[in-house]
């Protein structure tokens, strides 16, 4: 997590060790739910190993995966976590994966020892709602093949660890749809 915030925003070596003083360690088993719908999300995760899927369950049933997170990449129900309510997602490990964690209480600390703290804080949302908006523009411009290629060129390495109707809900298509797509690509 040290080497994201490094990447940001230069800090000094107490700022930094106030961070490694605050984090938190976690792993979290194949299928295990991180944060359930309806839970208030009081932690931002961060992945050293493994994927995480956001998903809801819509008025049929049907889960409809929303978010994947990648080693490197930060997780939560940012909405729960800004607004203090619940949740309407579920956070699930699809691999076991190991997290560092920043809770609620950690995160007002950093945000109070400097102002260094707090832009990266901003940056960091900022980049969160400029990939929520590529991922609504992507669902008004693209294909579901185009974005498959897309979810291909930026995360190779994990597209066969992830379940294929997973992977079809998150691209809005059917499993059928993409087995198809699949068979093109190769």
């Amino acid at each position: 997590m040290k080497f994201v915030f490094q990447s940001i925003q230069d800090f000094s070596a107490d700022e930094l060790s106030l961070l490694d003083s605050l984090i938190t360690f976690r792993t979290v088993k194949k299928g295990e739910l991180l944060l359930t719908e309806n839970q208030v999300c009081n932690e931002i995760v961060f992945i050293e190993k493994g994927i995480l899927r956001s998903f809801f369950v819509n008025h049929k049933g049907d889960e409809i995966t929303n978010c994947f997170a990648f080693e490197n990449e930060f997780m939560a129900s940012f909405a729960s976590f800004i607004t203090k309510e619940k949740a309407e997602e579920n956070i699930q490990a699809l691999t076991d994966t190991k997290l560092q964690i920043l809770d609620r209480k950690a995160l007002e600390k950093l945000y109070q020892s400097s102002s260094n703290w707090q832009e990266t804080g901003r940056k960091l949302t900022e980049l969160e709602f400029v990939n929520l908006h590529k991922r609504m523009v992507s669902f008004q411009k693209l294909s579901g093949a185009q974005r498959y290629e897309e979810l291909c060129k930026n995360h190779q390495k994990y597209i066969q660890l992830i379940p294929l109707q997973y992977l079809a809900s998150y691209l809005g298509i059917t499993p059928r749809h993409l087995s198809r797509i699949r068979k093109a690509v190769i």
